[in-house]
C-alpha cells in the first residue's frame, strides 16, 4: 500500500509517526546498512533529515519512499515500500497506545470516512469534537463507533490524520492496480482489510490466534454454494473478527445481495465485525450481528450456515461437546440448505471408542442423512496453532425420498494445501452437491471417494476417512504405464546398439611414467596463446525469460544442471529490438559459470543466449593445438572442486582464470574426448531408463494403493 503525501500524522509529542532512521531505510529498501549513507553523499536529491535525536538522524519516510520509487534504488518491490512504511508508522503507534485500542479507533475512523465519502479532516470544522459528533449521527445507538471514538482520548486527532492517510494510500493502490476492490467497496474497505491483514505484525494477538489461512477461509465460503443460492441468508455463529463473513460476501459475487446473521461471545469483536461489514456496504436489515453463542433469528431462517468451531485445548476437547455444537447448527437448517463446519479432527474424523456415546452420536449424522461430505485436513490450517488438526463437515437437510445413503470422504491430511488442492476439493463437493448428494453418473473426482453409509456404520468407532483415494485418471495411468514399458524396451535396444557388439566399455588405462607428466596450463594461458576466447554473458531482464520463444537462454541454473535446458527461452523479435548486442553461441561452445559454484555445459546445437554471470569459452579450431571442449570442461570441473570457496569466505582460493589443469597432447586429448563422449552417451540412456523405471514403479504402487489397478501373471 503506497504512502501518501497529504498530511503528517503528528502525535501529542509533535513527532511525526512517519519518521524513519538510516538503519530503517536500509531495511525498507532491502540493502546493507551502509548504503543509505552512501546515497545521501552521492545523490543531491536525497531527502533532507527532519530530526536528530541522540546522534541518530531521522527522515520523513514518505519522502524516502518517493525517492526510492523515482530513482529505482534499492531491492524492494515498489508495492512493498508503501506497505512496509505504513507498518513502520503503525508499529510506532503501538508503543504509545494499546494495540487493540489502536485497531478499534482506526477502524471506527475508516468506517466514518467510508460513510461520509470525504477525508475526515476536510471541510470547515476539522476538530476532534466534530468528528465524534458526526459519528454519533451515524451511530445513534452506539453499535460500532461511539464508544471507540469517545475512548480515544488525546490520540484521537493524530489518529484521524493517520486514518485519512491510510485510506488515501489504499485509493492510490487501487488506481495503480486496476482498482477491482476499490470500485466495488471503496478505498476505506481496502484500508480496513489491509489493516486486519497485517494484524499479526502489529501484535493484535486476540485477533490472530484463531484465524485460518486465507485459502482455507475462502474454501469454506465457496463450499457453501452461496454463489448459486437464491436470496441467501447466511448464518455465521462464532464470527470472531469476521474473516469468514468477508469471504462469504466476496464469494456471493457482485450480483447477489446476501443477508447476514452472526454472533460472537466477545463484545469488542461483535462491534468490529459490524464496522467491517459496514465499509463493504452491508447495511441495515442486511446485517445483524449480536453478542452471544446463538445467531439472531432471521425472518426466513438461514439457508447457508458457515462456522469455525472455537479452539479448545486437547484436554478440554470432548468429542460429544463438539458434536453437540454441530447439532445445534443443524437446527438452523431448513430443507435443501447447506452448512459447512470446520472443527477438531479428533471429533470429526479420527477413531472414537466403539459404541461409546460419542461414536453413536457421530454415526447418527450419517444415518439421518445430514452429513454429506467429510474432509480431513492437515495441520496448520490455523497458522498460530500448528499442532491443531482440523476437519471439514458439509451438512445438508434433504427430503426423505432424496436420501441416497452415501457420503463423500476425502483425506487431505498428508497433502500441502495449495491453491490447486483447495480448488480440487471445492470442485469435488460442488459436483457432489450438483448431483443431488448421491446420484449415479458423477464425473471423476479429484480427491473425494463416495462411500455407502451402511459400510461406514458397520465399523463402530472407525475413522471417517477414505481407505482409498480418488480414482481420477486411472485409465490414463494404465495407458501411461504401457507407454513406459514400450519406451523401456526401445531404450534397452538403443543401449545395446550404442554399446557395440560386445557391450563392453574399455578405457585401456595404464600407469604413466613419472618422466612424461604433461605440463599444466590455465585459462589465462590458453587465452594468451589464442587457443580459446572468453565471451561475456548478457544481462537479460528476468521478465523476458519465458518458457517459450525462439532461442534457449542458458542461465547458471541450466549450466549447473539444476534446470533442464529449455526452461528459459526468449523471442527473436525481442532480441532484435531490446538486445541487439546479443551474440548467439556456436555449436560446441563451452558455457561456464563460477556463481554460485562452478559449472560447465557444452552447447552442442548452438544458437543459444548465455545469461550473466555465465560466460562462454569458445575453442579456436584454427589454433595449432586446438582444445577439446569436453576435455576442457572435465579438467576445469576437477580443478574447481579442489579450490572451491570454503564456508565463511567471500571468494574461492583461485579465480577461474587461475585454475591449473593438465595440457595433454593431441593424441591423448582425442582418446580422453572419445572416452568421455562414450560415457556421456551411455549415461544419457541409463538416466532415461532410471527415470522411466522410477515412474513405472510409482504408477504401479499408486494404482494398487487406491484399488484401481491389478497386475496379471506373465502371458
Amino acid at each position: 500500500m503506497p504512502s501518501t503525501h497529504e498530511t503528517h500524522a503528528l502525535g501529542p509529542s509533535g513527532e511525526t509517526t512517519w519518521r524513519i532512521s538510516s538503519t530503517e531505510i536500509a531495511a525498507l529498501a532491502r540493502v546493507e546498512r551502509a548504503v543509505p549513507a552512501n546515497w545521501r553523499r552521492r545523490h543531491g536529491d536525497f531527502p533532507e533529515p527532519i530530526a536528530r535525536d541522540g546522534g541518530r538522524t531521522f527522515f520523513d519516510g514518505r519522502e524516502i519512499v518517493d525517492w526510492l520509487l523515482t530513482t529505482g534504488h534499492g531491492n524492494a518491490d515498489e508495492n512493498d515500500l508503501g506497505t512496509e512504511l505504513a507498518l513502520h508508522s503503525l508499529s510506532a503507534w503501538t508503543s504509545r497506545i494499546p494495540g487493540r485500542q489502536l485497531l478499534d479507533v482506526l477502524t471506527a475512523l475508516m468506517c466514518l470516512r467510508h460513510h461520509e465519502g470525504v477525508p475526515l479532516l476536510s471541510g470547515e470544522d476539522t476538530t476532534w469534537e466534530s468528528i465524534v459528533e458526526r459519528a454519533g449521527m451515524l451511530d445513534e445507538n452506539d453499535t460500532c463507533l461511539i464508544s471507540e471514538l469517545t475512548n480515544a482520548g488525546p490520540w484521537g486527532p493524530p489518529l484521524s490524520r493517520l486514518a485519512d492517510e491510510l485510506v488515501a494510500a489504499a485509493a492510490n493502490t487501487g488506481r495503480r492496480h486496476g482498482g477491482m476492490l476499490a470500485v466495488r467497496h471503496g478505498p476505506a474497505a481496502d484500508a480496513f482489510e489491509w489493516l486486519l491483514g497485517v494484524r499479526h505484525r502489529l501484535g493484535f494477538h486476540d485477533l490472530t490466534a484463531d484465524t485460518l489461512t486465507p485459502g482455507m477461509t475462502e474454501c469454506i465460503a465457496r463450499l457453501t454454494g452461496i454463489d448459486g443460492t437464491t436470496d441467501p441468508v447466511v448464518a455465521n455463529p462464532g464470527a470472531r473478527g469476521g474473516d469468514l463473513l468477508v469471504a462469504l460476501h466476496s464469494a456471493a459475487g457482485p450480483d447477489i445481495t446476501p443477508r447476514f446473521v452472526a454472533s460472537d461471545t466477545n463484545r469488542s469483536l461483535v462491534r468490529l465485525v459490524r464496522r467491517r461489514m459496514l465499509v463493504r456496504g452491508v447495511l441495515g436489515q442486511a446485517l445483524d450481528v449480536q453478542e452471544g453463542e446463538s445467531v439472531p433469528d432471521a425472518v426466513d431462517g438461514p439457508n447457508v450456515v458457515a462456522s469455525v468451531l472455537p479452539y479448545l485445548p486437547r484436554e478440554e476437547r470432548l468429542p460429544e461437546k463438539t458434536l453437540e455444537r454441530i447439532e445445534a447448527l443443524t437446527d438452523l437448517l431448513a430443507e435443501r440448505c447447506t452448512a459447512v463446519v470446520l472443527g477438531p479432527a479428533d471429533a470429526l474424523t479420527e477413531p472414537l471408542r466403539p459404541h461409546d456415546w460419542a461414536d453413536r452420536f457421530r454415526r447418527d449424522f450419517l444415518t439421518n442423512g445430514l452429513l454429506k461430505a467429510v474432509v480431513a485436513l492437515p495441520g496448520g490450517m490455523m497458522p498460530y496453532r500448528p499442532g491443531y488438526r482440523t476437519a471439514l463437515w458439509v451438512l445438508a437437510r434433504t427430503p426423505e425420498q432424496e436420501k441416497r445413503g452415501r457420503v463423500l470422504l476425502a483425506d487431505l491430511s498428508g497433502q500441502e494445501m495449495t491453491e490447486r488442492t483447495l480448488t480440487g476439493i471445492t470442485e469435488d463437493i460442488r459436483r457432489w452437491r450438483a448431483g443431488g448428494w448421491g446420484k449415479d453418473g458423477l464425473p471423476a473426482l479429484h480427491h473425494g471417494v463416495i462411500v455407502s453409509v451402511e459400510r461406514l456404520n458397520s465399523r463402530a468407532g472407525a475413522a471417517l476417512t477414505a481407505r482409498t483415494r480418488a480414482t481420477t485418471g486411472a485409465r490414463d495411468r494404465v495407458l501411461r504405464m504401457a507407454d513406459l514399458e514400450l519406451g523401456l524396451k526401445e531404450l534397452g535396444e538403443r543401449a545395446h546398439r550404442e554399446s557395440g557388439a560386445g557391450g563392453q566399455l574399455t578405457a585401456h588405462a595404464s600407469l604413466r611414467p613419472e618422466s612424461s607428466t604433461p605440463p599444466s596450463t590455465t585459462i589465462a594461458q590458453l587465452r594468451k596463446e589464442r587457443r580459446v576466447r572468453m565471451l561475456p554473458g548478457h544481462r537479460i531482464a528476468t521478465e523476458y525469460l519465458l518458457d517459450r520463444g525462439d532461442h534457449n537462454v542458458l542461465t547458471p541454473a541450466e549450466v549447473l544442471g539444476r534446470k533442464p535446458v529449455g526452461t528459459h527461452r526468449i523471442d527473436r523479435a525481442l532480441l532484435m529490438t531490446a538486445y541487439r548486442h546479443v551474440a548467439f553461441t556456436e555449436p560446441g561452445d563451452l558455457v561456464i559459470t563460477a556463481q554460485p559454484e562452478f559449472g560447465a555445459y557444452i552447447d552442442a546445437g548452438g544458437f543459444s543466449v548465455v545469461a550473466y554471470p555465465a560466460r562462454v569459452l569458445r575453442v579456436r579450431s584454427e589454433a595449432a593445438r586446438p582444445v577439446r571442449p569436453r576435455v576442457l570442461a572435465a579438467f576445469l570441473s576437477m580443478a574447481a572442486a579442489e579450490y572451491r570457496r570454503t564456508r565463511g569466505s567471500v571468494h574461492s582460493a583461485l579465480t577461474l582464470e587461475e585454475l591449473e589443469f593438465p595440457d595433454v597432447g593431441p593424441v591423448e586429448a582425442d582418446r580422453l574426448d572419445a572416452l568421455l563422449e562414450d560415457i556421456e552417451r551411455r549415461s544419457s540412456v541409463l538416466r532415461q531408463q532410471i527415470g522411466a523405471l522410477d515412474e513405472l514403479g510409482s504408477l504401479a504402487t499408486a494404482g494398487m494403493a487406491d484399488g484401481t489397478l491389478t497386475l496379471h501373471a506373465d502371458q
